[in-house]
């Protein structure tokens, strides 16, 4: 059995320590603003997270740009050329073509080293909730578990995987067309404040409002409680856009409700937070099932 790689991108949003500790393997998108493109690297090596959310403070306008099949290729080929298989595990396909991308490069890497196993996985996740599912297959990889295991693992837990955000200012979900301008508008004008679930297609949507941050905290909190399955056992990640104390909060209250503490607190990074906005807050665990309403 040949030794075998998981590869990502970095709209995974884990913290650089764990993706060295782990030996993931993760692919920067670009953010551009003001005709600055800077890669989004989990090191922060091209912009750090704290200065790209000073920027959307000043009011700045974040472009984002997905991987193409070259940024595949130059990723994976190395590894395949020293021997090795391929897990890639991508952003939800519903979200951004990263993943179409990943399509395109791994057929024609494959019909260039046939003796190579490469697996193509759309997580049909963002930001932590796909972080929540490379950090398993990571486990059950250096566990010693086999290529095929993993990706039949994530294929089969992907959808049990639930996130749940609210955002601060709407104007972002507008420009991403999350939101449409007239619902951004409204609810601008009178403070209200989106519930957002990732669907099972993938698709970032609302599913609840609340006038206000703490009622709409709240609210993500009453979603989490009607949903959240063995969360003794299973792992609860929380993400923010550089509002790490609202974030504690966050996990406090979590652990009040369920006597568990979050397995992993960390910023939203510039690819996803260019859609999100500064302020928001998300949460992800497994849950009973993805719902659509």
């Amino acid at each position: 059995m040949a030794p075998y790689v998981i590869i990502t991108d970095s709209c995974c949003d884990l913290p650089d320590s764990i993706i060295k500790e782990m030996e993931i393997n993760v692919i920067p998108l670009t953010v551009t603003i003001d005709e600055i493109s800077y890669r989004n690297y989990p090191d922060e090596r091209d912009i750090k997270n704290k200065d790209f959310y000073q920027l959307l403070r000043q009011e700045k306008v974040s472009i984002t740009s997905q991987l193409n099949p070259e940024d595949h290729r130059q990723a994976a080929e190395p590894w395949l050329q020293k021997g090795f298989d391929i897990l890639s595990l991508s952003f939800s396909s519903a979200l951004s073509g990263t993943y179409q991308s990943a399509v395109i490069a791994y057929k024609e890497l494959k019909e260039k080293y046939p003796e190579r196993e490469i697996q193509v996985i759309d997580t049909l996740s963002a930001s932590l909730g796909q972080g929540l599912i490379v950090m398993e297959a990571a486990k059950m990889k250096n566990e010693g578990q086999t290529l095929t295991q993993v990706a039949n693992w994530v294929e089969t837990n992907k959808l049990r995987i639930t996130h749940l955000f609210t955002v601060t200012d709407l104007n972002h979900l507008k420009r991403g067309g999350r939101l449409s301008p007239g619902k951004a508008f409204l609810g601008t004008l009178i403070q209200l404040k989106p519930i957002l679930h990732v669907t099972k297609e993938g698709k970032l949507v609302p599913i609840r409002s609340a006038r206000g941050r703490r009622h709409a905290i709240n609210r993500l909190l009453e979603k989490l409680m009607e949903t959240i399955d063995q969360p003794v056992t299973n792992p609860i990640y929380i993400s923010h856009g550089d509002c790490l104390e609202e974030a504690n909060d966050l996990a406090q209250k979590i652990e009040d409700l369920l006597d568990v503490k979050a397995s992993l607190i960390h910023t939203i990074g510039p690819v996803i937070g260019s859609h999100s906005g500064v302020g928001t807050l998300a949460v992800f665990f497994f849950g009973s099932d993805r719902v659509d309403n």
